[in-house]
């Protein structure tokens, strides 16, 4: 399996030296996508990645051996490297070709609405040589060479980046492909962005000898695990909870509404950019720590709910579940699992808390329940259970019941549902009905 991902390194005691090379590559990036839309009906034609990339670069520079069509882009941007003139082009025409894309769609919807625009000028940052920029130089192993315009001359210049980024990078790029840096802008500060391909080979066990990592993410308790195989045995639980970032983030909301309260919606961008960070904290230590619980008791298979929380939020919770980070963790999750080895697989959330795990039916919450917490619920028998843990039970029993089904034959299924009625309707399907389905099957 091909896997992406990428790392910001943080460039030390930069400022204003990146300044006139942004600057620089994004008049050349406009200048191209002018000249490229002129010529877009020979250029659209050409499938081929390097053919259509030498194919834009031989419009713009020339050589000994033939005249550019737009020879103005060298006296405009005289001496610029050759791996940026490229980055310039792939840019420019993939600003074209989404542009484009956009104009196709929106004649095939009748031309409804505003007509996409082409813009001109573009947020976009350089991409540098990958060698100079990935190993260092010779004095130190923290430091890169970036060739940047300064004076109005092109030159190589030494930047120093952090010890424990660089160390990253180069871990990441031993086990796979690195690809050139780009540069980047964030929150006042300077890094460089290098993307990385890893090849990694999932485990591939039978269902019948699998171990499964059922997740429920939730509001109150941030992530309740069980770990179970076919049978319904289950290995290990764990509540994964963050309580000091929870009331750190909590306290953040409400210094939030106390300054909204007093002088209204102005000036929190920097509070509510702490509060996002606080909430992306939670998220990746959410996601770490279940991929963490899944190669502990050696997981094939990490199983979450499919989530879906569209719409507009209503009532005393909204807040919440607005700050509510679970595509983030899933997000995180699936790719440190699929570096692992360890597969991720999603099944229908209907049921899985609002169900008893034992197949009694409905169970009582909070205040319906006579409880002051939303945690513990009352099943129909009258025993008191945590409902995330009840939950996770659920949501491994779904998956497997539902690859069961895969393994079985139409008719063989039938009759395993004539006895065991509620597998019907797989949206119903508990932790009970697996045990049931697994006794049907060994008297089978």
């Amino acid at each position: 399996m091909n896997i992406e991902s990428s790392y910001a390194a943080e460039i030390l005691h930069a400022d204003k030296i990146f300044r006139n090379t942004v600057r620089i590559y994004r008049e050349a990036v406009s200048f191209c996508i002018d000249v490229f839309e002129k010529e877009w009906n020979s250029l659209s034609v050409i499938k081929n990645a390097n053919t259509r990339r030498n194919a834009c670069e031989a419009l713009i520079h020339g050589t000994s051996k033939r005249q550019a069509k737009y020879p103005e882009f060298d006296k405009l941007f005289y001496k610029m490297p050759a791996y940026m003139r490229r980055a310039v082009a792939v840019d420019a025409y993939g600003c074209l070709s989404s542009y484009h894309s956009d104009v196709e769609k929106w004649k095939s919807k009748g031309s409804k609405g505003k007509e996409p625009t082409l813009r001109m000028d573009r947020n976009c940052f350089p991409t540098f040589y990958r060698k100079g920029a990935c190993l260092g130089n010779e004095r130190t192993e923290d430091t890169v060479q970036l060739k940047l315009l300064v004076n109005n001359d092109w030159i190589w210049v030494d930047f120093h980046l952090k010890p424990t980024d660089m160390k990253s990078v180069r871990k990441h790029a031993a086990d796979g492909k690195i690809s050139a840096p780009t540069l980047e802008r964030k929150h006042k500060k300077w890094y460089l962005r290098y993307a990385m391909e890893h090849e990694k080979e999932l485990n591939k066990t039978k269902l019948k000898n699998q171990r499964v990592l059922a997740v429920d993410l939730g509001i109150n308790t941030v992530a309740t695990c069980s770990v179970m195989d076919s049978e319904g045995t289950v290995y290990a639980r764990k509540f994964i909870n963050f309580p000091y970032e929870k009331d750190l983030l909590n306290r953040t909301l409400n210094r939030i509404k106390k300054v909204q309260r007093k002088y209204g919606n102005h000036n929190l961008s920097k509070i509510w950019r702490y509060a996002k960070s606080l909430n992306d904290q939670i998220a990746y230590k959410t996601a770490d720590a279940i991929v963490n619980l899944a190669i502990k008791y050696g997981c094939d298979m990490i199983v979450f709910e499919y989530l879906d929380t569209s719409g507009k939020k209503r009532g005393s919770k909204k807040q919440r579940l607005h700050m509510w980070n679970k595509r983030t963790v899933q997000t995180v999750a699936t790719h440190k699992a699929h570096m692992n080895g360890v597969r991720v697989n999603r099944v229908c959330a209907w049921g899985t808390s609002r169900l008893a795990y034992d197949g009694s039916g409905r169970v009582l919450r909070g205040r319906d329940a006579g409880f002051d917490t939303y945690e513990l619920c009352r099943f129909q028998a009258g025993k008191i259970y945590n409902c995330d843990l009840s939950a996770s039970y659920n949501i491994g029993a779904k998956y497997f019941i539902r690859e069961l089904q895969k393994t079985h034959s139409v008719m063989k299924w039938s009759r395993i549902q004539a006895k065991v009625p509620e597998c019907v309707r797989r949206s119903r399907c508990t932790y009970g009905t697996l045990l049931k389905i697994n006794s049907v099957l060994a008297v089978a």
